[in-house]
C-alpha cells in the first residue's frame, strides 16, 4: 500500500505541466508534462535551457546513494537520511530503494510532504508542540496502523503540550518519543544534563499519549568539535540509553532507538554505536546524514568523514550551477547572471570550475576566474586576463551547502555527463 502511494505520487510529479513557475526550463517546453519533457532527453547546453540553470549530476547522485547504502549496511546502521536537505520525493524514493529505514524531518510541513508521498517511517528531529500539527498527526496514526513516527522531547512543558493536544484530538495511538540530549553548553536543543533526561522519562511514563522509545541528539553541535569530544558526547548518549533501560523505561519495546549523525561525524557515530552494550531489546541505530545525496564543492567536501576513513570510499559533488557572462566592463571584472536567488552563499561563495565557450561550446578550466561576491541576480567575478571570459560564455559553478542550494529551485534537471537531461527533480520547500 505504501509503495503504491509513493509510486502514484511520483507519477503525479511526472504528470505536472511545465510552465513559468520553473525557472531555466526551455520556453518551448511550455505545456508539456515533466515526464514528456524528460522523455525528450534534451541537451542542457543545446536544447533551449536558459541561464542560470542548476544541474544535478546523474552519475554522482547514483554513486553517492550506493556508497552510503554500503556504508550503513557495513556498520549495522538503520539509515534514516534527513530529507530537509533536498525535500525531493524522487530522491526519497531512491534513498528507500537503497536501503533507507525511513526519512528524517525537521518541521511539521516536511512530515506532511512525506506522508503525501507515502513515507511510512518518519523521524522528526525536533520537539513537536504545535497543537494543529499534533491533531493532524493523531489522525495519520489512527488511519494507518503501519505508519511509524518518532520525535524528540527535551522539556517538561513540551511533554505537557503534546499530551494536552493529543488527548483533545482523541489520539488512539501513543506518539513515540526519544529524549534529546544536548551536545553541551551553548549548543542547540536538548537537555543539558542526564538528570534532566531522567525527569523527562518520568514525565513521559506518567501520560498515556506518549511512549518513550529511546534517546537521540546531534553531535554536530558539540562545541569546538574534535573526534575526541564528539566521541565522548556520543558515549554519554549511549550511557543515557543504558540508564533508561536499567530503570525499566523501555519495557515491551521490540527495538530501542538510538539516533545521531549529521554529515560531518557519522564515522564517530558508527564507531560508538558499535560499542552499545546489550539492552533489553536490540538497538535501532538511526543515522540521519542527509547532505550526502548531492554532497558539495565546499563545506561538506571539507568536513566529510570519508577524509578520515578513505578506505570506505568517497562522495562526489553532484551540483553544478551554470550561469552566463552578461557583462565584461573591465579586463579584470565580469558579471554572471546568477546570484543569491540561485546559489547557496551562507557558508561559501560559489567556485568557478569550468568555462564553456559561448562561441563553439568547447570547455576549458576556470583557472583564473574567481567569484568575489553575489548580488540578488548577479555574481561578481574577478579575472586575471582579458581573454579569460567574454560575454556569452557559460561558467560552471561549484556550490557549498546542499541545504541552501536545493531550496532555490523547484525543478532541477538531472543531467548525464554528456549533458543529456534524463529527469527533473521536484522539490517542496
Amino acid at each position: 500500500m505504501a509503495g503504491e502511494r509513493l509510486a502514484q505520487g511520483l507519477k503525479g510529479l511526472a504528470d505536472e505541466r511545465v510552465d513559468h513557475r520553473f525557472k531555466a526550463l526551455p520556453p518551448d517546453a511550455e505545456g508539456r508534462t515533466v515526464g514528456e519533457l524528460a522523455a525528450e532527453r534534451r541537451n542542457l547546453f543545446r536544447d533551449g535551457f536558459t541561464t542560470p540553470v542548476l544541474a544535478l549530476s546523474a552519475e554522482s547522485v547514483a554513486h553517492n546513494l550506493a556508497l552510503m547504502e554500503t556504508y550503513a549496511a557495513r556498520h549495522g546502521l538503520a539509515f534514516t537520511p534527513h530529507g530537509k536537505t533536498c525535500m525531493a520525493p524522487q530522491l526519497f524514493a531512491r534513498q528507500l530503494e537503497h536501503g533507507a529505514w525511513g526519512i528524517t524531518a525537521a518541521v511539521p510541513h516536511q512530515v506532511r510532504v512525506y506522508r503525501h508521498y507515502g513515507i511510512q517511517r518518519i523521524f522528526l528531529a525536533n520537539e513537536l508542540v504545535d497543537a494543529a500539527a499534533l491533531r493532524w498527526l493523531a489522525g495519520e496514526l489512527a488511519a494507518d496502523p503501519g505508519f511509524r513516527f518518532v520525535c524528540y522531547v527535551d522539556s517538561l512543558r513540551g511533554i505537557e503540550l503534546m499530551d494536552t493536544a493529543l488527548r483533545e484530538a482523541g489520539a488512539t495511538r501513543p506518539v513515540d518519543v526519544v529524549v534529546e540530549l544536548g551536545a553541551g553548553e551553548g549548543a542547540r536543543t536538548g537537555v543539558r544534563t542526564e538528570t534532566e533526561g531522567l525527569e523527562l522519562a518520568d514525565a513521559i511514563a506518567g501520560v498515556d499519549t506518549l511512549r518513550l522509545v529511546g534517546v537521540a541528539g546531534y553531535e554536530g553541535e558539540v562545541p569546538d568539535a574534535t573526534p575526541e569530544r564528539v566521541t565522548a558526547w556520543l558515549r554519554r548518549l549511549v550511557a543515557l540509553a543504558v540508564e533508561f533501560d536499567r530503570a525499566g523505561r523501555f519495557a515491551d519495546l521490540d527495538r530501542i532507538v538510538l539516533s545521531a549523525g549529521g554529515s560531518a561525524w557519522f564515522d564517530a557515530v558508527a564507531e560508538v554505536f558499535a560499542e552499545i552494550p546489550e539492552l533489553s531489546a536490540p538497538p535501532l541505530k538511526l543515522l540521519r546524514s542527509g547532505a550526502y545525496v548531492s554532497h558539495d564543492d565546499g563545506h561538506y567536501r571539507e568536513v566529510t568523514p570519508f577524509h578520515r576513513v578513505p578506505e570506505e570510499g568517497a562522495l562526489q559533488p553532484a551540483f553544478r550551477l551554470w550561469a552566463q557572462v552578461v557583462s565584461r566592463p573591465t579586463p579584470e571584472q565580469a558579471f554572471l547572471n546568477a546570484g543569491k536567488r540561485d546559489a547557496a552563499y551562507d557558508l561559501h561563495l560559489p567556485q568557478a570550475q569550468v568555462v564553456r565557450s559561448g562561441r563553439d561550446g568547447t570547455l576549458r578550466p576556470a583557472d583564473r576566474v574567481t567569484v568575489t561576491g553575489l548580488s540578488d541576480q548577479h555574481a561578481w567575478v574577478r579575472t586575471e586576463r582579458a581573454g579569460d571570459l567574454e560575454v556569452g560564455d557559460w561558467v560552471g559553478l561549484g556550490l557549498s551547502h546542499p541545504c541552501t542550494s536545493f531550496d532555490k529551485w523547484q525543478l532541477i534537471p538531472l543531467v548525464e555527463q554528456d549533458g543529456t537531461v534524463t529527469d527533473y527533480i521536484r522539490t517542496f520547500f
